[in-house]
């Protein structure tokens, strides 16, 4: 799934794709995108001719296109979500699910969703917020976001520290692959219990995180296959600078030790294991 810096990257292609611009015409291509739209797919595609969009928004992973009438259009890019801008006569990508033509006579959107986890749908009057998202915590590029304020409260959680790190409702925008980036910057292995760990030692691994998603983003985020791309097409290449995720039996590339890979919540961590050693069941809390 797209974490921060992939969708934080989509969300500035869609700027300049889409702010401004009036919709002429919506055409749904298969129903499932739009699955929670109440009026089903006719309605929904009627209830969008004719708004104009303001600046795309995001807050961790998830991504709204603001309407200038106050309402919003949520997107959830899912495993596979696309959004892609092409003009009218260029085919149409693979797994393209829906079309919007706009006033101007000018390249279209398109989403495509391949495994077709994600969706779209309108929210009444999200257009600063939706109401869909109040539970999803900011992320770490949040300017809003206080970092020792964060830092306490995941210090009262007993959980490993990984599966705080993965609770978008503490923090968002952290997935399985930078959470696996961060943890390695600040040599924590993932089941090392949240409330064990000293102030001093979250407020680095957060910051870690921080650098991490950053320098993602720089690079267009992360992108193993053809599943994530920008609204362009393109691809990320970040996936050349990981030092963890991926990695098993690759040397660690701050101590050489070759790194492993560990089933973790249906998934996988990778680390090193002598870096990032397994906590001790008498680890005294800082």
């Amino acid at each position: 799934m797209p974490e921060l810096p992939e969708v934080e990257v989509v969300r500035r292609g869609l700027v300049t794709a889409v702010a401004g611009r009036t919709v002429s015409d919506v055409q749904v291509l298969h129903t499932r995108p739009v699955r929670r739209h109440p009026g089903g797919p006719e309605d929904f595609a009627q209830s969008l001719v004719g708004r104009t969009f303001a600046e795309p928004k995001r807050r961790g992973k998830y991504l709204w296109l603001p309407f200038a009438d106050g309402d919003a259009l949520l997107a959830h890019l899912g495993m596979s979500g696309q959004f892609r801008l092409d003009g009218q006569e260029q085919p149409l990508p693979p797994h393209c699910r829906v079309m919007f033509g706009f006033t101007d006579g000018g390249p279209q959107l398109r989403f495509a969703d391949q495994r077709m986890f994600g969706g779209l749908a309108i929210s009444p009057g999200g257009a600063d917020a939706p109401a869909e998202l109040a539970h999803i915590a900011l992320d770490l590029l949040d300017p809003e976001l206080d970092l020792s304020v964060l830092a306490a409260r995941i210090r009262t959680r007993s959980s490993g520290i990984k599966r705080v790190l993965l609770n978008q409702e503490i923090v968002s925008g952290i997935g399985n692959i930078y959470a696996d980036e961060s943890l390695w910057l600040a040599k924590l292995h993932y089941d090392t219990p949240a409330d064990r760990l000293s102030r001093a030692k979250v407020i680095e691994l957060l910051q870690a995180a921080h650098q991490v998603m950053t320098a993602a983003l720089a690079a267009g985020g992360t992108s193993f296959d053809s599943l994530y791309v920008n609204v362009n097409g393109s691809s990320g290449y970040f996936e050349r600078s990981l030092n963890a995720y991926g990695r098993e039996g690759l040397p660690c590339l701050r101590c050489g030790r070759p790194m492993v890979r560990e089933p973790f919540m249906n998934r996988s961590s990778f680390r090193c294991p002598s870096c990032q050693r397994s906590p001790r069941r008498d680890a005294v809390r800082g």
